[in-house]
Parts: C-alpha cells; structure tokens; sequence
C-alpha cells in the first residue's frame, strides 16, 4: 500500500499516470476473440489547439472506450487530425508573410514541401491537448486526412463517383471568398447584422410606357441583371409580364417573368432578378429557361467589376472594386432621376469565417457531387432504425434538410489538399483517373494533357473516415486493422497510415466488415456538423461499404458562457480548457462536462461547478487516506465479501443499484444521468454516511479494532471502494487510477480492469431498510437541531412516541450510532413540561425536549420574523413574474433569474413555517 500524500493535486499525477498508459500501449485494441468495439474522432483541424467545444466532445467520447474497455470489449478509438486545407494554407502563407515572402514565389510542388514542414514542425498541438484531456485513443495508428493510404481511398471514391455518374463539372453558384479566392463551404460563412441601406430603384420599360420599381441591399449588381420577377397571382403586373425592361447604365434588356418568388406582400412586389450573384435568383433564372452557361458574371475572383459576356458594362466601371462599385451605380441613379429613395434597414451579411471578408455568391465552374442521389439511402437509414438518432428530435431536422439536399460543390482552389485527379484534353476531353499514367492511357498516347488545379474540400475526405482509417480499400492479412503495425512516416514525414482488411463492395450487396470494426458502434458529434460530416459519412458509407457507418449518431449542444450567449473571440467569452485544467485537474473539467451533458441542451458554463468537482475528486481522495489508515486495501474478490452486518449488507446493495443506475444511464446515453448517480453515491452514501457509520467497528484512537466484525467491515470497505474507482474511471481516470495503485499490488491498471457486475440476488431487503431508516432519523434531527439553534455540542434526550416493534429493535440496535451522529440518547419516560421538537419518520414521532436548552420565546420570535421576510420577498417576485411585461420585454436571463429567487425564497418559507410548527 502506498501512502497517499495529504493533498490532492492533479498535477502531479496526470501527466505521469498518461504517459505511462501511453508507453504501455495500453489504449491499443489487443483482446483476441473479444467483441471488437469501435469509435471515430472527429479529426480535428491540424491547426487547431483545444477548445471548449473539442473537451465536450472528446471527454463523452472517453467515457464510452474506456467503460467498453472495462467491459471486456476489444475498443478501439480512432484518432487523427485532418489537413483543413484553407486554413493549413492560410497558417503557412502567414508565416511566409512575415519573412516578406509569399506563396506564388514558388512552384506548387515546393509550397506543399513547406506546409508539409510545417506539419512536422507545428502540426501535432491539438493532439498533445488531447492527451492532457485524458483521451485513450490508438495513438499507435493515428492518422491524417493527407497520408499516402487515406490519400488512396480519396482519389478512389472521387473516380468510381465519377463513373457512376454521381460526380460531375459543373457551372453553379458558390459561396466564394474573395480574400481567400476559393469556394468555401455554408459552414465557413459567418453571417453578421450590419447596418446597411435598402436602394429603392425605377427601372423603365423598354417601350417607354412606364417604370417597374424594384429594390435591392446591392445595387451594383444590377450591372448583370437578366430580369425582373413578380408573383403570378399579382394583378398589378398582369399585363406587364412578358415587357421587357431597359436597363439603367448597361441599356440591356430583360424580361418582366411571373415567378412565386417574389412576394406581393414585399415592397413593390418587383424583384430584379441576377442569377449570376444571388442564390435565390440563381433558381429563378433556371426556371425563367437560362442555361447557367449563359448568366452573366459581372465579378472576378477578387471581386472586382468585371465586363459581363454581353460587353455592356462601361468600361469606366470595369476594375472597381465590388463597394465602390456600389456607390458609383448608385450615384449614376440618381443623377438618372431612377433612384427613388433609400431606406437604412439591418443587413443579414455572408462573411468568411477565416478572412473575414465578404462573401459573394459567384457563378463558376466545379465539381459537384450528386448528394440527392446518395442521400436516399442514409435518409431510409434513419427512417428504418438501422441508424439511431440520440436525442431523436434532431430527426425532423435530419430529414427536412436531407429530403431538400443540393448539390455538393467538392472543389476549392488552393494548393494544399488532395489535388482533384482530373485532366483535360485540348480536344475539350476531362479524363478523371486515380493517376497521371492512367489518365494518359486513357486520352492516348502523344496527347497534352493539363491537370485541374483545384484540390478537393475537406469535408470530402473526411467523409470516408469511418473505413479510410481502416486502410480501406486496401487489403491485407491482419486479424483486426487495429492489430497492424503502424507504417513509419516517410523520410519527409508524411505518414503512410496503417492498411486494413476489407476492399471494395463484396460480391451481391454483402456488407464489408473490415474485421469487425465497420460499422462503427457509435460516433459522438456537434449538432452543428450533422449535414457537414455526419450526413456524409453516411451518404460514403452506404454507397462504398453497403452498410451504414456507424450505428448511433448522438448530438451533443454547445457549450455556451455562463450567460447563456454562444462562446466567440469578438464577444471575449470563450472559455479555455486546458486553463482550466491547470487550475482544477483533468478528471474535474470531464466530470463537469458529463454532468452538465443533458440530451438535446447546450451547457452553461459554470467554473464554480469545475471548483466543485475538484472538491469531489478532494473528497474521494481524503476518503481513500481515511481508510488507508484504517488497514482498509484493495479488495482480492470480484463479488462482494460476506456481510453479516446491516450497515455492511447495506452498502453493498448500494453499490450494486449504484451499478445498475449507471449501466442503465450509460447505455441510454444519459451521461448526466451516469454521473449524477456516482455523484450522489460517492459523496453522500460512501463518504458522508458508510464512512461515519463504520468508524466505531474499525477502532479508536487507542488502536485498530480486531476481530470478526472489523475484519468483514476492512473487506467491505475496501470491496466498494474498488468499485467505486472502476465505476469512476471513464469519467475522472487520472484520480482514480491514482487511487487503485494506491490501495494495494495490483495485477494490471484500472484502465484494463473488470467493470463491476450488478447482481443483486444475496441482498438483505431488511437491513437495506434499517439503515435508510437510522439516514433519515439522523437527518431530520440534525436538521430541528440546526433550525432550532441547538448548541452544536448539546446532548439531548430522545423520547419517542408510536413506536412499533420494529422501530424499538432498530432503536436499540443502532443506539450508540444514533449517540453519535445525532448526539440524542434514547430515554425512558415522558418528555416533561416545556417545549419540544418533534420529528416524524414512518410510524413514529421522535420528541426533544428544548427547556433549558434554548430560549423558546426568542426561537419563536426568529423564525416567525424569518417566515414574514421570506413570505415578503416570494410574494414581491411572484407579482413581477405574473406581470406580462416584465415577462415578456426583461432580458431572459432576468426572468430565469427572478423564476429561481421565488423558488428559494418560496422554499426558505415553508422550511421556517416548519420549523416554527415544531415548537408547538
């Protein structure tokens, strides 16, 4: 047994208690002929560092290993990082930048040397924070979204998409960022309320009958305006549908067309329609009948007014930027007479997340993928159960967006990614093929052939994470992908990733296992990446592995400020979780966030409540002092040891509904639930009760208690703390691995132990009961006592009135504890003149008499002046509260905050009237 120091400090053990996990390989999956059990990080950016939303996320992750792992199960956590190429390349430019160099200084081939530098240099921080987090995942198989094995797979699914026909080129609007000059995805775009202006124009009719007012937020873009909508059903623009309208400044023009667009109950009920800049209008143009080759773009790729394919742009206009653009189109109204006016109106506005710069919708060409198509299957996945949705509500949201999917833009123009194998012919051929060498094949020997320059979004290679990481679509001898021996990183440090067994589609519609790791057992994600990544592992999954990727999709909320507002660097509210951790220990912040993690809710952040789980784990680890002091070691049994006492047979029941409560809550995925019942064990039951409780049977300040009783009492204690630690692990690992060497020789570490059985077959019902009943007496009379002002250190007499059998045999059995703990001592006879407290628990009322102890006047008089103060201020909130207009224009966290005061103070008066009713 190894002497535990008097304070708990964090620090000192969880680095080493983690490396010497790691060096152990004790997170690597090796139970032979054990049911293999399988979860996927969400890679993380390699440019990332840990935030809040990363400790959520990876903290209910370890929970669930690491309870597989005690359960017997082969676990295997995949773990890696993915290349995120805009913001890689945008890190790397930056640091170039800095040296007053840049990017287009060199080839392509020589910038991707230097980001690949960079990673080997920088690239690995996320990855040692996800280490301080306590996270056990297969670090001997990491891998990244770039390694020459998932590489493989990437360039595989682009072709064999292709030609199925479900990837294509394509001319189609994009969310493009002018700063960063590449498409990025609806989840890069930020969108922010800017005050801005809403231009009300006159456009004439062409054949000089009239004006059609419209209006617009950008009135630049009318310089590639190809129509004007209004609803059908708008009599007011009956007869002028099918006029066409000339165009101030370019004179193009364009047709007044009916589409259900345009809202009659919205200004003019008028829309200018420019399908090359605006999404929305983009569809109406389809409809109206042009083909996207034939919208007009009147940007460049730096947002800079570029002349349309009609040439009718002037040429003075042509290279001004995008805004200043604005205010000359602007300007030329007005001098025209065609502006009628302008209104100052809050503008929804599209900015990039990382150059923050403004996003315009650019028409362009791309790869697109058809996601309609592959979400059909992954739709009657969740439809039919074979993918379960935790919390079920976020089905609604599933189904809605995926039954309305769009097209998938996969290509971005940048250098560093998976570069799209595709080449085009100067006969106007694009030839997409896994290599250069097939491509030629294919196009014919002599031909030129011109690589795309684009690379593929990230979102694309990281849908195949699930089976990529397996080493699909690599075959090979091993019994488990795990198994394999990770490769070594070539010479230039680009890791090659480990193979797997498994290949393509099998023979018929046979699912690939890969050796049992596919599908994966469940995958643990943001709401927010439900379309971005989730939607698409299932989407690739099904299409390339015929089955589902995982089994159980369960979406956790976000972790919000404590004022309830979404966490963002401008706002100077995030949280930092690794400060955290410094402060109060690892196994604290992941209690917390198990805690706190209620299905289908955000969390609150809270330090406070961190403060006081670093206060639970103080807690258990001055209860393991206490009882090495008391010869109390690790338990050499599974089962629970023989018990012959009620106190002893009690917590063993305890500990076993205590197993049972957190089985059933972990395998519901109430990981709140899980944790509040280990909370409320440890603490109050364990600690605050059996501890108390046993104190006489292991001895005194004279010495150790010897015999029978003391022996079973050491066995028992020692039996439960055992399982309290395996039942702890998943959610606080460091402490409690701390603890269990701690206690005694061990075999193996309690990351590999046995998780505890919940079999309740040999318990006592009646000493259960007996000693629940000796609680609640205990704790009704320290509470009369602490309301009644009774001297800590006074001794009273307990009467007691109805009593049963029953009652008078636990009386007389649990005496000397009821000295005490309660410090009453049971008598005989009547209470005497006076007043008395009296306390009712089942059949029985317990009186203790208070002459002589307290002054009863002055008691009355305190807690009937503290019953009108309470009674006051309830009353007082209840009237702000059942005013509507507090209700409805007081900010919310005012009106939750005056909703939880009337319950305190509702509460303190019923606890005084109480009180005061036990005076008589």
């Amino acid at each position: 047994m190894t002497e535990l120091a008097k304070t708990f400090d964090p620090a000192s053990i969880e680095q080493r208690w983690y490396a010497h996990w790691e060096e152990r390989g004790l997170f690597h999956p090796a139970r032979p002929g054990a049911e293999p059990w399988t979860i996927v990080n969400p890679p993380p950016n390699v440019t990332g560092s840990l935030h809040i939303g990363h400790a959520l996320d990876n903290t209910l992750q370890d929970i669930l290993v690491r309870h597989a792992r005690l359960k017997g199960k082969d676990a295997l956590w995949v773990v890696g990082t993915d290349h995120a190429g805009i913001a890689t390349q945008m890190v790397v430019e930056r640091q170039m930048a800095l040296k007053q160099d840049k990017r287009t200084n060199y080839t392509r081939e020589q910038f991707i040397d230097k980001v690949w530098e960079w990673k080997a240099e920088s690239g690995g921080q996320i990855t040692q924070q996800l280490r301080r987090l306590g996270c056990s995942m297969d670090w001997a198989n990491e891998r990244f979204t770039m390694d020459e094995g998932f590489s493989k797979a990437v360039l595989k699914v682009f072709v064999d998409l292709h030609k199925e026909g479900l990837l294509y080129r394509d001319k189609r609007l994009v969310n493009w960022d002018p700063g960063l000059g590449t498409a990025i995805s609806d989840l890069e775009v930020e969108t922010r309320e800017l005050q801005g202006s809403f231009w009300h124009l006159k456009y004439p009719l062409a054949d000089g009958t009239g004006f059609i007012h419209v209006a617009t937020t950008r009135p630049e873009t009318m310089l590639a305006d190809m129509a004007v909508a209004v609803h059908p059903t708008d009599e007011r623009y009956a007869t002028l549908i099918g006029k066409m309208v000339r165009l101030p400044i370019t004179g193009r023009e364009i047709p007044i067309v009916a589409d259900e667009h345009a809202d009659p109950e919205l200004g003019s009920g008028a829309v200018k329609i420019t399908p090359g800049h605006d999404f929305n209008d983009f569809e109406v143009g389809k409809r109206a009948g042009f083909k996207a080759s034939d919208m007009l773009n009147m940007l460049d790729a730096t947002a800079k007014v570029a002349q349309t394919a009609d040439g009718l742009i002037p040429a003075d206009l042509i290279g001004l930027d995008r805004f200043d653009a604005r205010t000359r189109v602007v300007a030329l109204l007005d001098e025209a007479g065609l502006l009628e006016r302008v209104e100052d109106r809050v503008i929804q506005t599209p900015y990039g997340d990382r150059s923050g710069v403004v996003i315009e919708p650019w028409l362009t060409d791309q790869w697109y993928v058809d996601a309609a198509t592959l979400a059909k299957p992954a739709i009657e996945a969740v439809r039919s159960g074979k993918i379960k949705i935790v919390p079920k509500t976020w089905e609604k949201t599933f189904f809605n967006w995926m039954e309305n999917i769009q097209p998938w833009c996969v290509s971005r123009q940048l250098w560093w990614g998976h570069r799209i194998p595709a080449w085009y012919a100067d006969d106007g051929r694009i030839i997409v093929a896994e290599s250069e060498e097939e491509a030629q094949r294919e196009a014919g020997e002599g031909v030129p052939l011109r690589r795309d320059e684009d690379v593929l979004d990230t979102w694309f290679s990281s849908a195949l994470w699930p089976f990529a990481t397996m080493g699909w679509p690599d075959v090979t001898a091993h019994p488990h992908p795990s198994a394999a021996s990770p490769l070594p990183p070539s010479p230039d440090g680009r890791g090659k990733g480990p193979a797997a067994e498994g290949g393509g589609k099998g023979e018929g519609d046979d699912p690939i296992q890969l050796a049992g790791r596919y599908p994966n057992d469940i995958l643990i994600s943001g709401f927010d990446i439900l379309f971005f990544w989730d939607a698409r592992m299932m989407m690739q999954g099904l299409h390339f592995m015929g089955d589902v990727p995982f089994k159980t999709l369960y979406l956790h909320g976000l972790v919000r400020a404590s004022d309830g507002q979404k966490m963002s660097k401008s706002k100077g509210n995030t949280v930092d979780p690794l400060g955290l951790i410094d402060q109060y220990g690892a196994d604290a912040l992941r209690f917390f966030m198990a805690a706190m993690e209620s299905q289908g809710r955000d969390i609150k952040m809270d330090e406070s409540r961190v403060a006081g789980y670093r206060n639970f784990a103080t807690k258990l680890w001055n209860a393991t002092r206490f009882c090495q002091a008391n010869g109390i070691a690790a338990s050499t049994t599974r089962d629970a040891p023989p018990a012959t006492l009620a106190v002893n047979k009690w917590i063993i029941a305890e500990t076993v509904e205590t197993v049972q409560a957190v089985d059933l809550a972990l395998a519901d995925l109430r990981f709140d639930g899980a944790a509040n019942a280990l909370y409320h064990f440890v603490w109050n039951r364990f600690c605050d009760w059996y501890l108390e409780l046993i104190k006489p049977l292991l001895g005194t300040a004279d010495g150790p208690a010897i015999g029978a009783e003391a022996d079973e009492t050491r066995a028992v204690a020692g039996w439960v703390l055992d399982q309290i630690l395996v039942l702890l692990h998943p959610f606080m690992p460091f402490i409690t691995e701390e603890l269990w060497h701690a206690g005694g020789a061990r075999d193996h570490e309690l990351i590999v132990a046995h998780w505890p059985g919940a079999d309740a077959r040999s318990l006592d019902a009646e000493a259960v009961k007996e000693i629940d009943w000796l609680i609640r007496l205990v704790s009704d009379l320290r509470t009369a006592r602490t309301e009644l002002n009774v001297p800590p250190g006074a001794r009273m007499p307990l009467h007691v009135r109805d009593a049963s059998a029953q009652t008078a045999e636990r009386l007389a059995r649990q005496a000397a504890a009821l000295a005490r703990l309660a410090r009453v001592d049971v008598a005989e006879g009547d209470v005497g003149a006076g007043g008395a407290a009296q306390v009712v628990v089942d059949e029985a009322t317990f009186v203790l008499p208070l002459a002589g102890v307290i002054d009863l006047d002055a008691e009355r008089a305190r807690l009937a002046k503290g019953v009108a103060a309470a009674e006051k201020e309830r009353d007082a909130l209840a009237a702000r509260l059942g005013n509507p207009s507090f209700v409805e224009r007081a900010k919310p966290e005012a009106v939750e905050k005056a909703r939880a005061d009337h319950a305190d103070k509702a509460a303190e008066a019923e606890r005084l009237h109480a009180a005061l009713a036990r005076l008589g």
